[in-house]
């Protein structure tokens, strides 16, 4: 009876969830993550304006697309990882809109599929003043978005997660970008779009080293769990070091712009984030280092598309 009576008022005092606030979606986007399909963007853009005339509209469709492919890819990581019991109110890293705020799993999987629906009008737009192959190559990137998280095989437990990233995140949407502006891809704008390609698997490299020992208690496979904690940090410091070679060699070999040199001033942040990954073994502890990660890929590719920029005017 009494075992009753405390049950009844366990139910009573549950807190039931507050209708979500604007922050709870905000945080859902993983808005920290986002540069990651910005600057791609962004740097193809200023490459295109090395030989052509900017077609603003173009620009901004493919920028907006771009983003709400990565955010639906950021839900629908959300969605899959608690339906598979993998995240819970302490998780680090993530949105937390299901196990923290109380929004319906299926609320964020039907937004996903609504931001995949407004990016392909947007697509739609772009292909009718371009080509409809970018129907395929776009189709194809939404896939991988989907696919990274969800379905049988997910991309995110396997070693090839860094890969993925930096081709769709990376190597494809600076194409995108320079294509629909120049209508057509060069060997120079394939050269370009290698280092930032390689920083945004660095995101992600970043991401898993964090969640390492998370990650191999539930079944993952990921590259930073075969290599082990140092040798994925030591890893991460060699993409980061062919990053700014690969920029110097271009400089010096197909006559790109010294103003790209401005890359330099990311270094320092390229220096923190390896430094914060030293000596740690918590996920929590390594927040900073892969916060650190994701802000160097960001000034890096911003300085070069901005070495672009000031190349063109000057």
């Amino acid at each position: 009876m009494e075992e009753r009576m405390n049950n009844s008022k366990d139910k009573l005092n549950k807190v039931t969830p507050s209708k979500p606030t604007w922050q709870v979606w905000w945080r859902l986007l993983r808005p920290h993550t986002l540069t990651a399909s910005f600057v791609p963007v962004f740097l193809g853009t200023m490459l295109a304006l090395q030989s052509h005339t900017l077609h603003f509209g173009l620009f901004m469709a493919m920028m907006i697309a771009s983003i709400l492919i990565q955010s639906a890819t950021n839900m629908f990581n959300e969605y899959y990882d608690f339906k598979r019991g993998l995240d819970h109110a302490g998780s680090v890293g993530i949105g937390g809109a299901i196990v923290r705020d109380g929004v319906s799993a299926k609320t964020v999987l039907n937004l996903a599929f609504i931001f995949f629906g407004i990016a392909i009008l947007l697509g739609v737009y772009i292909c009718i003043l371009t080509t409809w192959w970018i129907a395929v190559i776009g189709s194809i990137c939404m896939a991988a978005g989907y696919f990274y998280t969800g379905g049988p095989h997910p991309i995110a437990y396997t070693p090839f997660g860094e890969i993925a990233a930096g081709v769709f995140m990376g190597l494809i949407l600076v194409l995108l970008s320079f294509f629909i502006q120049t209508g057509v891809i060069t060997f120079e704008s394939i050269l370009v779009s290698i280092p930032i390609s390689i920083l945004v698997g660095g995101i992600l490299m970043a991401n898993n080293i964090r969640d390492l020992e998370g990650d191999k208690e539930k079944g993952r496979k990921t590259l930073a769990i075969l290599l082990g904690h140092d040798k994925a940090v030591a890893l991460l410091e060699w993409m980061f070091i062919v990053s700014y070679l690969w920029v110097v060699a271009l400089i010096i070999t197909i006559d790109l712009s010294l103003w790209l040199l401005l890359i330099i001033l990311s270094i320092p942040k390229a220096f923190k984030a390896i430094r914060l990954f030293e000596g740690k073994t918590q996920a929590a502890q390594m927040m900073p280092a892969m916060q650190a990660t994701a802000q160097m890929h960001t000034q890096f590719g911003l300085l070069m598309a901005i070495g672009l920029l000031l190349a063109y005017f000057i």
